[in-house]
Formats: C-alpha cells, sequence, structure tokens
C-alpha cells in the first residue's frame, strides 16, 4: 500500500512539473503537497495513520499538483464543466478549497481522538471544525501575503479570476468540506481507528 502510495504521488508530481503554465506558481501550489509527503514520512513509525486517511491526503495532494500545473483558473476539468452548469469563472479552485476542509477534518478528527485531547466527544465535530476554518483562513493570508511579495505572478496564484469573494468563498467551501466530512465519514473512521485503540 505505502509503494503504491508513493508511487501514485511520485508520478502526478512528475509529470505536474513537466512544462507547467508558470514554474513559480508550480511551486507555489505543489509546497504543500510535498510538505505533507515529508510529514508522512516522518511520522510513518511513530504515528501512522488509518488507510482512509492516506486514501484521502492522497487525492488532496492529487488535487494540488494538477492545479500547480495548469494553475487553478485553467485546469481542464474546471473548463469542461463551465458550459454544463453556465458557470462564468473555472471553479476548480473551489474543488481544491473543499478538500482543504475535508482532509484536514479527517486528519484532526483522527489526532485528537487518538491523542485523547478531549475527555468526551461532545465538542469534537465543532473543535474539528474550528481548526478547518483556521487553517483555511491562515492560508488565505499566506496567500496574500505570497501575492504581496511576488506581485507578478499573483494573479495566477490566487485565482481569484476577477471574483471579489474569491476569499471568503475559499474558507466557506473549506468549511463546506470540513461538514461533509465529519457528518459522513464518521462512522467509517471510526471502524479503522478501532485498530489503534478502543475509541
Amino acid at each position: 500500500m505505502a509503494s503504491l502510495w508513493v508511487l501514485v504521488f511520485m508520478g502526478v508530481l512528475v509529470w505536474s512539473g513537466i512544462q507547467p503554465k508558470d514554474y513559480a506558481t508550480w511551486g507555489l501550489e505543489v509546497a504543500p503537497a510535498v510538505l505533507g509527503l515529508l510529514i508522512l514520512w516522518a511520522t510513518r513509525r511513530s504515528f501512522p495513520l488509518t488507510t482512509l486517511l492516506y486514501l484521502m491526503i492522497l487525492v488532496h495532494c492529487v488535487i494540488l499538483m494538477v492545479g500547480g500545473h495548469y494553475t487553478y483558473a485553467e485546469v481542464p476539468l474546471g473548463e469542461w464543466v463551465k458550459p454544463l452548469f453556465q458557470f462564468e469563472r473555472n471553479h476548480y479552485d473551489k474543488l481544491g478549497h473543499f478538500a482543504q476542509g475535508f482532509v484536514p477534518a479527517l486528519i484532526a478528527r483522527e489526532v485528537l481522538l487518538r491523542r485523547r485531547v478531549l475527555a468526551r466527544r461532545g465538542w469534537l465535530g465543532f473543535l474539528v471544525l474550528c481548526i478547518c476554518l483556521a487553517l483555511s483562513a491562515t492560508y488565505e493570508l499566506l496567500e496574500w501575503a505570497v501575492a504581496e511579495w511576488s506581485a507578478q505572478g499573483a494573479e495566477a496564484f490566487l485565482g481569484t479570476q476577477g471574483y471579489v469573494w474569491d476569499t471568503q468563498s475559499d474558507m466557506a467551501f473549506a468549511g463546506i468540506g470540513a461538514l461533509v466530512a465529519l457528518v459522513t465519514m464518521r462512522r467509517f473512521h471510526d471502524r479503522q481507528l478501532r485498530k489503534f485503540s478502543s475509541l
């Protein structure tokens, strides 16, 4: 399983780095995926994750690397969907932000439960949602800082496509992603967590 995970990750990473739309934007967009790989590698023995979480992290990394190759505003999938729903902009970035809430929700949930951070589960969902929204807001602030620092590639990196509420809608999609993960994955996630403890 681990070998296949790394093979898929490295295959998509190499593909995404072959003549991307813009190398600077590519580097910024794939950096979180590479950082994630390094963290997973460093913690693979001390804190192995559930199979579900490894799979979801890989999916999120692929979304990031595809977005980095084309830039989020020009991913073909988003272009194909535009006429179907009569969208005025490429909404691939919203898929990325949905995943930015969905996957971290599962990560936060797994860490909080396995580390027994909470005495009772009553606050678990609320706390996970707050963590995901905080991460999303932090990411938006980092995007703003990088865009200010590197004005030349700001539009490609931010991917606002002229939408004035892009930042707010990005955070909303992350929140929706977190809520969907909490509602739909709870029981399956709990079953996978049982191999680590009696949670």
